[in-house]
C-alpha cells in the first residue's frame, strides 16, 4: 500500500464533486429549456458513482506497482438523464400537443440547489482531508529525516 493512497482517494472525491457541480450547473442553466436539438424538453441529469477498490493482493505485495496499478476512492459510472416528462396544460402554446399539453424541462430548481450545496460541502470536506493527509506525510518525512 502506497503512502499516497489517501491523496489519491481525496483527489478522486474532488474530481467527483467538480463533476457534480458541473452537472447541477448545466441543469440549472437549462431549467427553462423546452426544446433541445434532440427534440423535446431538456431532461435533468445526475451523476452516478461507486467506490473504486481495484487493488489485488498481488499488487499490494509488489512494490513497483505502488504508483501505477492500485486505485482507490470513487469512480464515475455514468451520467444519467431523468426520463420523466413534466407536462403542463397550455392549449395556447404553439408547442402544445393535440390535448393542449406542453412538455417542459423536468429540472427542479430547489433540488438542484440542494445538490450543489451537498457537492460544495463534500468538496470542502475532501479539501480538509487532503490538507490533513499532507500534514501527516510532512510529519512522517520530518520524523524520518530527524530520526
Amino acid at each position: 500500500m502506497s503512502f499516497f493512497n489517501g491523496l489519491n482517494i481525496n483527489a478522486s472525491g474532488l474530481a467527483l464533486n467538480r463533476l457534480q457541480m458541473d452537472v447541477s450547473s448545466t441543469n440549472i442553466a437549462n431549467v427553462n429549456t423546452n426544446t433541445t436539438p434532440e427534440g423535446g424538453p431538456y431532461k435533468a441529469k445526475s451523476v452516478a458513482f461507486s467506490e473504486n477498490l481495484m487493488a489485488s493482493q498481488a499488487n499490494l505485495n509488489d512494490p513497483s506497482s505502488a504508483f501505477n496499478s492500485p486505485s482507490y476512492g470513487v469512480k464515475v459510472t455514468g451520467i444519467t438523464a431523468n426520463q420523466n416528462i413534466k407536462r403542463t396544460y397550455d392549449p395556447t402554446n404553439p408547442n402544445a400537443d393535440a390535448n393542449g399539453y406542453v412538455a417542459q424541462s423536468n429540472v427542479n430548481l430547489a433540488d438542484e440547489m440542494v445538490k450543489m450545496i451537498q457537492a460544495q460541502r463534500s468538496y470542502e470536506a475532501n479539501v480538509s482531508a487532503t490538507e490533513m493527509n499532507k500534514s501527516i506525510l510532512q510529519k512522517a518525512l520530518q520524523i524520518s529525516l530527524n530520526g
